[in-house]
């Protein structure tokens, strides 16, 4: 019996757990149960005979073995899939042009490009970050071959052609500290913005007008990163998807009463007619890192 190595499936689960922060993200994912996370992660841990995670209320954290395995299964993982796509013919080669809404994974989506230029070292990548606005509305002009694009879940026209990647919540958020040292802010709600293309930041102003809750405009700002600062300035409150609150933000309380918000779900727009095999080749393979 083989008792070195490790098992493929449980790198994978762990990967994404890990990065996730919790077994419930990490486990929609992998499209998995969170018992079957469970199990593959207590079966990963007894494997490598040390915990691997520290587990609190705020969710899963790497424990100093974990973030040691975490590069090796990255690594692992990654030659893994590049050997299955050279087998099958599919090592990608060429130019390649990416789309990122500003609202993906603002904090980790350098280093998911870098992974994805180091397994395919002859893809020569072109990216840019664009509101999904601008994204959708480019593309059937030839601006970029792979598009990735925020969308709320309750508007689904079109969605049916792209795929799913990625799902979120979507959170009213202000400054750590102002939310920290006014508990009871009210209304007016000063409210953070960006231009009214961007339909997440359309959604807002709408919920608040049929809540009739009143609002002021403190700041616009013209994408996500100058959101994020003015917001971490104490300018005013807005909504973010989970992934791009990062620190210096927190929730706003419950106890501010602010209308519930739709989920949000990130999805890669479908290719057009015609278009080479190394982009569809591309597409797929950067589907599986952005999940």
């Amino acid at each position: 019996m083989n008792t070195r190595g490790f098992d493929l499936a449980q790198l994978r689960t762990f990967i994404a757990v890990t990065e996730a922060g919790s077994v419930s993200a990490g486990a929609e994912r992998v499209f998995l149960s969170q018992s079957s996370v469970s199990e593959q992660l207590k079966k990963l841990e007894e494997r490598v005979g040390q915990p691997l995670f520290v587990r609190s209320k705020q969710g899963m954290a790497a424990t100093p073995a974990g973030a040691k395995l975490l590069d090796h299964a990255r690594r692992i993982v990654a030659l893994c899939d590049a050997a299955f796509d050279d087998m099958l013919g599919r090592t990608l080669d060429g130019e390649v042009r990416i789309a990122i809404t500003d609202y993906y994974r603002p904090h980790d989506v350098a280093e998911i490009i870098r992974r994805f230029a180091s397994q395919h070292p002859r893809l020569r990548l072109h990216v840019t970050v664009l509101p999904s606005a601008v994204i959708d509305s480019s593309a059937d002009d030839n601006a970029y071959d792979i598009g990735l694009s925020l969308r709320l879940m309750e508007e689904g026209r079109g969605m049916h052609k792209s795929t799913s990647i990625r799902r979120e919540k979507l959170v009213w958020v202000g400054a750590t500290q102002t939310l920290r040292e006014r508990p009871a802010l009210t209304p007016p709600w000063p409210l953070v913005l960006l231009p009214a293309t961007c339909q997440l930041q359309r959604r807002v102003v709408r919920l608040l007008d049929e809540a009739r809750m009143p609002y002021l405009i403190s700041h616009s700002a013209s994408g996500v990163a100058g959101l994020q600062l003015a917001l971490k300035a104490g300018l005013g409150i807005s909504c973010l998807n989970e992934s791009a609150i990062g620190e210096g933000l927190m929730p706003c309380p419950a106890s501010f009463g602010l209308p519930a918000l739709p989920a949000a779900e990130f999805h890669l727009l479908p290719g057009q007619p015609g278009e080479s095999a190394h982009v569809t080749n591309a597409r797929a393979a950067l589907a599986e890192l952005l999940a």
